[in-house]
Formats: structure tokens, sequence, C-alpha cells
């Protein structure tokens, strides 16, 4: 009768932890080495000793036995140097004094192993509820590991989920397997939205921390535009044509450069779509973000007209090699400037190089020196000439100034009487 009693929790243990490893998607190692530690966490709280606790389970029978197993002392030995508290604690267990080792095996010696197994049944209730609490941790740990792996090879990719709160101006979406969030940083200004939108971002980051998987998400980030184009144009997807650059404002406008591997197919035309769908779709999904479609070319003094197309370009105009000075038609500057600079700061980004854009009239009125400063370029010669000539006029004039003052000063002094 009492050996069913001691079999049956065994058996409970067993089955039910490999029923949970089977629901959770758990290794069977991971959920009996959980059992193991609660296990001997109830047997040192049964026994009332902290010693050495070793625990055999026979997953084909279902069988588990608990065994003390330590080296009998006459005197425990010297902790080994430099050993931590932690460490000195796992030492001591290893070994018992003969005294209390006799309450166990009367006729042991020193120099012996004790062993002396732990019925299961004392202890059995205890070791259920504490291994359900360790599997339950366990668990969590793990599942919280897995999201966080299975989204950190994510980071770059698009999602969609539902807005489960506002808080604080930060959106909390709900993923499914776990939450994420939208910091206001990474939103489209214009945008508000309700608990239960669907929403649509970018993974632009994952952390951990003591509250699991913390999945940031970006709606303003210039990969979730090339991401989107990505969806929505199969000849990016298949390589046919690819992106160069993203420049964004986000919410307000954008620009794009793209090019094509294959000379028969225009990559300008396969982001705009018949009837330009495919961008249209793309412009709803930002909020109506106006997006400026460029083909992109080595050519930078065909670029950068296509940069500012449709503002009529003048000159492009190189300056060193991180630089162009940009002249366009007096009628176009400001469409070539746009609203407060926005036009010129996209340019600026797509090309990843300094722009400074004149009207026509304006450059041409600029003084010579001033222009070919902007340019990079040296005075003329005979700018420079008048300059140093100037300069000469004025250090002789200074001097001139200076001896007389002190022809006067010697006059002064010689028609004072002495003293």
């Amino acid at each position: 009768m009492s050996r069913t009693a001691v079999k049956d929790p065994e058996v409970n243990i067993v089955e039910a932890l490999g029923q949970v490893a089977k629901e959770k998607n758990i290794g069977m190692d991971v959920v009996l080495q959980t059992l193991r530690n609660s296990l001997v966490q109830a047997a040192r709280k049964y026994t009332g000793i902290q010693k050495s606790v070793e625990v055999d389970i026979d997953r084909e029978r279902g069988s588990i036995r608990a065994f003390l197993r330590v080296e009998v002392v006459e005197d425990l030995p010297d902790l080994p140097e430099g050993i931590s508290a932690e460490d000195a604690l796992v030492f001591d267990e290893k070994y018992m004094l003969l005294e209390q080792a006799r309450e166990y095996r009367p006729n042991i010696m020193v120099g012996e192993t004790l062993e002396h197994e732990i019925p299961i049944a004392g202890f059995g209730r205890a070791a259920i509820s504490i291994a359900k609490q360790s599997l339950t941790q366990r668990v969590r740990e793990v599942e919280r590991q897995r999201v966080f792996d299975d989204y950190r090879d994510r980071i770059g990719t698009i999602v969609t989920g539902t807005v489960q709160q506002v808080d604080r101006g930060d959106i909390l979406v709900n993923l499914g397997r776990t939450e994420a969030i939208v910091p206001l940083r990474e939103q489209i200004r214009k945008e508000r939205y309700r608990q239960g939108d669907s929403v649509r971002a970018y993974i632009c980051d994952v952390s951990n921390n003591t509250k699991g998987p913390q999945v940031i998400l970006s709606r303003t980030h210039p990969e979730f535009l090339a991401k989107l184009f990505e969806l929505e144009v199969p000849e990016i997807y298949d390589e046919i044509v690819g992106i160069r650059a993203v420049a964004r404002d986000p919410g307000f406008r954008a620009k794009i450069s793209v090019s094509s591997r294959d000379e028969r197919i225009d990559p300008v035309g396969a982001c705009v779509g018949m009837k330009g769908n495919r961008v249209q779709a793309i412009v709803r999904e930002l909020s109506n973000e106006r997006i400026d479609i460029i083909h992109f070319t080595e050519d930078m003094q065909v670029y950068v007209r296509r940069l500012f197309a449709p503002a009529e370009v003048r000159k492009v105009l190189p300056v060193g090699t991180d630089r162009y000075v940009v002249v366009v038609a007096n009628e176009d500057l400001s469409l070539a400037i746009g609203r407060q600079g926005q036009n010129v700061k996209l340019a600026t980004k797509l090309l990843g190089m300094e722009l400074d854009v004149f009207g026509e009239d304006e450059f041409a009125a600029l003084p010579e020196n001033e222009r070919r400063s902007i340019l990079g370029e040296a005075p003329e010669p005979e700018a420079a000439a008048v300059a140093v000539e100037t300069e000469t006029l004025a250090t002789e004039t200074v001097a001139t100034e200076n001896a007389e003052v002190a022809e006067n000063v010697a006059e002064a002094a010689e028609e004072q009487p002495a003293a």
C-alpha cells in the first residue's frame, strides 16, 4: 500500500511534466533538470540539512529516487584560497562529519561515502508544489528568450499588430506572441491611433529586460519606406530593381532613388505602377506622404538635376569631392528649395553631399571674389594684387603716422626747461 502511495506522485510528476514540455515546446531535458532542482530543494527542506542531494529520474519507468550522497570526514577540510561565499557553501555540501553521518549509518567510517535514500513520499507534495513554481518560472524564461531570439532575427522587417493602448504618447502594440512599442519619436506626427486599430511598422530594435523582450517599432525610419516598396514592387523583391538611397520627412515628403539591373525595365515606372497604383498604396500607408522617385545614375551632373526635377537646373558646379553648387532658373528657385528648405534637405540626404542652391540672377549678381570663394577657387590675380597693394599702403600709412608722433614727442621734450 505504501509502495503504491509512493509510486503515484512519481508517475504523475513525470507524465505531467512531459505533457507540459510538449505543450510549451520546451526540451524535456530542461523540464527534467527543473524537476531535479525542485526535488533537491524539497529534500533539503524535508531533512533539514544543507548537504549534497542527488536525484535519479528514470524516464521510461517514470520513477524518481532521491539520495543523500556525502563524504564522511573527521573535520571539515579547509576552504581553497580565493573561493567565493557561494562556492564555499557548495564545497561544504559535499562533506559530513562522522558523528552526524552515523545517525544515518551507525557503522560508517571516516573516508567512506554515505549514500542514504530519502523517501519521496515524505516530501512528494512539497516537491510537486516547488516543481510547479520552478517550471512555471522556467517556462516563462524560455518563452521570453525564444521570443527575443525570434524578433531579434526579424530586425529590419515589417510587422502588423493591433493597438493595445496609447500611454503618454507611446503606442503599445499587440503582436500576438509579445507586446511592442512605437515610441512618440518613431511616429508620424499627424497620425492618431485608438485601441483596436491595426498598425504596420518597421522593427528597428529588440532589447531584453526584466519584463521580457521589448520590441521597438518605427513608422518614421527610412528603411520602413524601402521595405514598403519591396512589398509593393515585385521587381524590387526579385532584386531586378534596387533601392540606392532613401530620405524622409515622415508624413510630408520623401525621396527614393532606384536603379535597374535590366536595361529593358524602367525602375521609376516599376515603382510607380500602372496608373500609379503601387506608389499610391504606399502614399496611403504613410498618411499621404509625398514620394519623389528618382532614377539613379553614376553621372552626378545628371543625377543632381534629377534630384531637383521638375525645377530647371541651369548649372551643376562641383566643389571638391563633397559639395555641389546648383544654379536653377529664377522662377524655379522656391520650387528647388522647397518649403522651409525641405527639398534641399532631402536631396542632400539622398546624395550624401552638401548642396548650395542659387537662383540664376542671384548667383550672377554675386561679387566675383565671393562667387569664386563659394566655388572653392582662389581669387583673381588682379584682385589679389589690389588686396596686397591696399594692405601695403595701409602699413606704410601707419608707419608714417607713428614716425610723426615720435618726432613731435621729441620736439616737445627739447622745449621743456631742464629741472
